[in-house]
């Protein structure tokens, strides 16, 4: 275990799970730890595991009063915002405020793998993951896609490698970060309220090359103008690839088939997983592989069976002919428009939750494309109003997702998609998207029992 928190102070600001696995960690490595969260109570079972640690534990808000102490470090939760009392009064003193990553870097010889971007994150992190595990790399899976980086870095050996998912939330708390390679997939408007700007946004992302050498390597989506306008401050080794170029150094597509270097790696046919959105996550995710030494067989083997991240376009089943795709990760417009874009077979789309006040024309070109639509939740009026603007004929609107998945099938044809890919947060009707999507999963196995 690496000395670097040794005897130092440091304020853990924010639970959850990356503030929870933190706090055990620091402690572990003999840091003198105190743990602040807004919500939690005395009587939650993680507060109750701290204290029994002899971890000091403050609930119930976040107090100002706490930074007349000394601490030497903050690690905070990445979606507390900088605006935070607390986090104004660090930066004053110029105390370091990092994230959880920051630690996983620092405690790890393992060689790391990120992957930042505004969409596909996730799918591309687990395509890199699983194609290194067919090539015996011995990777292990960490961050925004759902495990603790530092926990998981505290186990990892020198000869594995970390493929680590990270938000521009994660990044903006790096001060060392050093990922082996980098991977950025793409830019768009994300994150806003948090962030303030596009540029403010993009400039988080970019955290993720900032202390990369010409011996590291940097894979970037030559097809996106922001994310090339922040390559051009990377010393890194750049890797481009992209749809619409050939590229004698990166990745692409040549008549049907992906290069790499100019090595033909596999044919687009080949591959299971739909949508050109995924095309460009699966050239991103070959790029970051053969860096690493993965040989095309490995390569192949996944992209030929690989059919999707749960909740993000994953196939579900095939019914009397009939496709469906769980795309419950979908909570905004852009993210639809990719789904139904996925797709030129006849597609019903079931749309609809948390209403936060905007309007779906932006949807409307997408929406042309459909056999039709059935919306739920509190935005079904909101999208059925696009849908209408957008001249489709089959329009429904249910009351839940259950009515939804029943009707959709009864309304289908041999050789349609139907599509969850609702645009919108679940928040209204479930906990979260994760909920949303395995309701439907269930939902689609029912209608082939029944």
């Amino acid at each position: 275990m690496k000395t670097e928190f040794k005897g130092k102070h440091v304020l853990v600001l924010g639970l959850a799970k990356s503030g929870f696995a933190a706090a055990k960690l620091l402690q572990k490595m003999g840091a003198y730890v105190t743990v602040n969260d807004k919500k939690s109570t005395d009587d939650s079972p993680e507060v109750k595991e701290l204290l029994n640690l002899d971890i000091e534990v403050i609930t119930g808000g976040h107090p100002e009063s706490l930074m007349d102490r000394h601490f030497d470090i903050v690690v905070k939760n990445p979606g507390i915002p900088y605006s935070n009392l607390i986090l104004q009064r660090a930066m004053e003193k110029k105390i370091p405020i990092i994230t959880e990553v920051e630690i996983a870097y620092l405690i790890s010889d393992a060689d790391i793998i990120g992957i930042t971007g505004s969409n596909g994150k996730t799918t591309t992190t687990t395509l890199i993951y699983e194609i290194l595990k067919t090539a015996a790399k011995s990777p292990l899976i960490a961050g925004n896609i759902g495990t603790v980086a530092c926990e998981v870095a505290s186990k990892a050996k020198k000869e594995e490698v970390i493929v680590m998912e990270l938000s521009s939330f994660q990044l903006m708390g790096t001060n060392m970060f050093k990922p082996k390679i980098s991977v950025l997939l793409n830019i768009f408007n994300a994150h806003l309220d948090y962030h303030g700007t596009k540029e403010a946004y993009a400039q988080a992302k970019a955290n993720i090359f900032k202390n990369q050498n010409e011996k590291d390597f940097a894979v970037v989506n030559a097809d996106d103008s922001f994310v090339m306008e922040i390559a051009k401050n990377i010393k890194a080794t750049l890797v481009p690839f992209s749809l619409k170029q050939l590229l004698e150094n990166g990745t692409c597509i040549k008549d049907g088939t992906i290069y790499f270097k100019g090595e033909p790696i596999i044919h687009t046919a080949d591959i299971v997983l739909p949508g050109k959105h995924n095309l460009e996550n699966i050239l991103a995710a070959i790029s970051a592989v053969k860096l690493y030494g993965a040989s095309n067989e490995a390569i192949n083997k996944v992209l030929t069976t690989f059919t999707g991240v749960e909740h993000r376009l994953q196939y579900v089943e095939t019914i009397q002919g009939r496709k469906f795709y769980n795309d419950s990760k979908a909570t905004n417009i852009l993210a639809t428009q990719k789904a139904i874009d996925a797709f030129s077979e006849p597609t019903i789309l079931l749309a609809g939750g948390l209403d936060r006040g905007n309007s779906f024309d932006e949807l409307i070109p997408s929406l042309k494309k459909l056999k039709g639509i059935i919306t739920f939740g509190q935005t079904a009026e909101k999208i059925l109003d696009a849908a209408k603007k957008a001249g489709l004929h089959l329009m429904k609107h249910v009351d839940n997702l259950e009515q939804a998945v029943k009707l959709a099938y009864d309304l289908s044809d041999e050789g349609d998609v139907i599509l969850l890919s609702p645009a919108c947060a679940s928040w209204d009707q479930f906990k979260t998207f994760e909920e949303r999507g395995d309701m439907f999963v269930n939902l689609v196995h029912k209608l082939k029992v029944d």
